[in-house]
């Protein structure tokens, strides 16, 4: 310990009064009807937390199907499954109107791809701004794509594609911005 002459004046000094303690009116508790509270631990149990994953997708997609008489970009890539780290050859259509990325239903259901649910389901449109007959987004798959030397971790939107397997929209042109020869069909990575 400090000796008293080295220490400060201040700190032997309790400049702080003790609160007065009020009594609390009992009859004023008792009155409240729990149920009549504006919040509750019940409402935040209904409503569960979305993972981080789940946080990043979109509220709405647009997809397109088409492959307007071979104007389209096709590639072929590899998607690997991150919980079973199966590998699948796959085509892909490189789309600039569709919003979001896809795969088809059926492969998913053919090659045993799972699937994880999504607590809100997304609304998808077409490009023609109708909606989409396959219904809403309620899955996703967790896969790692690679094309030639580029390699990715993403989330693909589980949809009815009927002609293509795996769609790559918009969102992911813009954020890759490739370069695309359009009269030899070679695409490289940025």
């Amino acid at each position: 310990m400090w000796p008293a002459k080295s220490v400060p004046r201040l700190l032997l000094v309790n400049r702080f009064a003790v609160l007065d303690v009020e009594e609390v009116n009992t009859d004023i508790c008792e009155s409240i009807d729990a149920s009549s509270l504006s919040f509750s631990i019940l409402d935040r149990t209904t409503q569960p937390q979305k993972p981080k994953w789940e946080k990043r997708l979109p509220k709405q997609l647009s997809v397109n199907t088409l492959d307007a008489c071979g104007m389209s970009i096709i590639l072929l890539i590899e998607v690997s499954t991150t919980d079973t780290s199966e590998v699948h050859s796959v085509k892909v259509l490189l789309d600039s109107r569709a919003i979001g990325n896809f795969i088809d239903r059926d492969f998913v259901c053919t090659k045993g791809i799972n699937t994880w649910s999504i607590s809100c389901p997304i609304l998808v449109y077409n490009v023609d701004g109708s909606s989409n007959k396959a219904g809403q987004i309620s899955e996703v798959v967790d896969v790692v794509l690679r094309y030639r030397t580029h390699s990715e971790r993403t989330l693909l939107a589980v949809s009815s594609l009927r002609r293509q397997n795996v769609i790559l929209g918009y969102t992911w042109l813009k954020d890759h911005n490739p370069e695309v020869n359009w009269q030899t069909g070679e695409v490289q990575m940025n």
